[in-house]
């Protein structure tokens, strides 16, 4: 059964389930945006999906949290891989809402459509993908992953049974199966990225102290990223404080990318309100405007993560997938036989 967020049908989750959450975010230690914090996103947003996502999807909340964990767990795997990815992770904007430390890069409100376009416009600035972080980008690509690989499960579904040969129904079937593994890779790591992006210090200039920059209002310029994101959260958020939290299902009606950037800005609007709190200890000791403000952040990634889940499996019964290209929309209602397109003919 879903939990509703707040604003929406009454909340339908029991307090045994909620404790259920509770078990799951306290199983690890804490990490970046801890393993509590991304553990939680990705739950979270399982938990509160509608009904008409497939079951095993809906019944998955606990593998994909798990899983929202994996792009940091990944870390360290060498220096080659670790370079490669890490501006996954974040988007360093500076007070004008634009990329690169050196200022004047791409507005968070006119991203190139483009990686590349986007590696120009920083060089065009002084600035590199590796200094300024690609966060929308990676946030995008993931989701367009979700769309595609949920096309070729909901063809492999109407393979298994409707194909014309025993030898392409049991070729669907196992791809099926494949294709929910996939399927469950995918979302955990949109959930990551989907996850730092709702931290607002994933996507500033001022990622971890304010830094070497004009600072009138006197702002720390200690090391405290870890010790909001992780041991702050680990210790004193409760999963069941966040589900109230959460937003209702809106979809994205605009360029994909752009509603990505969209929702990083509002994240990177709370920076100096990150700060204003720092300065009063509200980060200490449980404070509740800490808490408040964690939970808060927490919400906006499960609510995001839920919506783009939901966005991506809509938006997946009008792909077209395969070689050549074949329609979903065909497939399902008519019950073509896409084996050759999506097996290979080469």
């Amino acid at each position: 059964m879903s939990i509703s967020p707040r604003h929406g049908r009454p909340l339908t989750a029991t307090v045994a389930a909620l404790a259920a959450v509770a078990v799951v975010a306290a199983a690890g230690s804490a990490g970046a945006w801890g393993a509590a914090g991304h553990r939680l996103i990705g739950y979270l947003a399982v938990k509160t999906l509608p009904d008409d996502l497939p079951g095993f999807v809906r019944g998955a909340a606990s593998d994909v949290g798990e899983l929202a964990r994996e792009p940091d767990r990944t870390k360290g795997s060498g220096k080659l891989h670790d370079e490669m990815r890490e501006g996954n992770h974040f988007i360093d904007l500076d007070d004008n809402a634009q990329a690169g430390l050196a200022g004047g890069g791409p507005s968070i409100d006119a991203l190139p459509p483009t990686r590349q376009l986007y590696d120009d416009a920083l060089r065009a600035h002084g600035a590199t993908l590796t200094q300024a972080g690609w966060l929308p980008y990676s946030i995008t690509d993931s989701y367009y992953d979700l769309v595609t690989d949920y096309a070729l499960w909901r063809i492999a579904r109407v393979g298994e049974h409707r194909a014309r040969s025993r030898e392409h129904r049991s070729w669907f079937a196992r791809d099926r199966k494949r294709r929910e593994a996939l399927i469950l890779e995918d979302m955990g790591e949109l959930a990551h990225f989907v996850g730092d992006g709702s931290q607002p210090l994933h996507t500033t200039i001022h990622f971890n102290g304010w830094g070497p920059f004009p600072n009138p209002r006197g702002f720390t310029t200690e090391k405290i990223h870890q010790p909001f994101e992780g041991t702050f959260v680990y210790t004193y958020i409760k999963p069941q404080d966040v589900v109230p939290a959460m937003g209702l299902y809106a979809p994205c009606e605009a360029d994909r990318l752009a509603c990505v950037a969209a929702y990083l800005k509002a994240s990177n609007s709370l920076t100096v309100r990150f700060y204003e709190l720092e300065q009063a200890g509200a980060f200490r000791d449980g404070d509740a405007r800490g808490k408040a403000f964690a939970i808060d952040r927490l919400a906006a990634g499960a609510t995001q993560l839920r919506n783009m889940y939901v966005d991506a499996w809509r938006a997946s019964a009008t792909a077209e997938v395969g070689w050549p290209k074949v329609k979903v929309s065909d497939v399902e209602a008519q019950g073509l036989d896409a084996y050759d397109s999506l097996f290979g003919k080469d």
